[in-house]
């Protein structure tokens, strides 16, 4: 919870504590990155008009290292803020004064939405995934070109394409990618996860040295640019 207001911050963090979450509140951007790298956080809510960066410059930031699901606060109704603040990577938008009711049911619907868009292994291992004409088999453990031909992919390359291809067009740091991949404890440092798209790279790309599946973001990480469908094996 990030809003400068203090009575709103403890309101808001005792109605929440009440519902079942864990809160963490602080006053501003500062003390939001202090946090995030104290706690493992699920979902920030965001006031827009903050001392120093505003909501909008801490949100675009945070889209650029995290996937965090955020919900923007702000005093100002107009429909144009809302868009802005959607545009800037907010999952949902709040204009104050609101009922912290309405703010629980949104974010349980927030975090739903977004565990959905991360299921876990057993829902994972039903999905195909396709993408640029080439066919990622989950359950199988899979990857076929666009010429029907398999591709070897070691584990740890295998794993990385499925999570670049399970969250496309998003900025995925590399601290993410590791957690994603659960490879923290084989390989704990960031040039790890760069050997891995480079080898990876090599058997999709092209033009390896011009990537177009797999993009760097410069201060940012790795974007997976192609759009993905998904399908049920059983049902094909």
């Amino acid at each position: 919870m990030v809003d400068d207001d203090r009575e709103i911050r403890d309101l808001l963090a005792r109605f929440l504590t009440k519902q079942g979450y864990r809160v963490t509140a602080v006053a501003d951007g500062r003390a939001m990155r202090q946090a995030l790298e104290e706690w493992k956080i699920d979902l920030i809510v965001l006031d827009l008009m903050l001392p120093g960066e505003d909501g909008l410059a801490l949100c675009r930031d945070l889209r650029t290292r995290s996937a965090i699901p955020v919900i923007m606060l702000t005093v100002m109704g107009e429909e144009t803020d809302r868009v802005i603040g959607l545009e800037m990577g907010a999952d949902d938008y709040m204009a104050k004064p609101f009922n912290p009711r309405e703010l629980a049911a949104r974010i349980k619907a927030v975090l739903r939405r977004s565990r959905a868009a991360t299921a876990g292994p057993a829902d994972r291992a039903r999905t195909v995934l396709r993408f640029s004409g080439w066919t990622l088999d989950i359950a199988r453990r899979r990857l076929t070109s666009p010429d029907g031909l398999v591709v070897e992919l070691t584990t740890g390359e295998f794993d990385l394409l499925v999570a670049f291809a399970e969250r496309p067009h998003r900025v995925l740091t590399r601290d993410q990618l590791l957690d994603i991949t659960h490879g923290r404890s084989e390989a704990p440092f960031d040039r790890s996860v760069d050997m891995q798209v480079s080898r990876l790279r090599r058997k999709i790309e092209r033009d390896p040295k011009a990537p177009e599946l797999i993009k760097t973001v410069r201060g940012g990480g790795y974007m997976f640019t192609s759009d993905v469908t998904h399908d049920d094996p059983a049902h094909t």
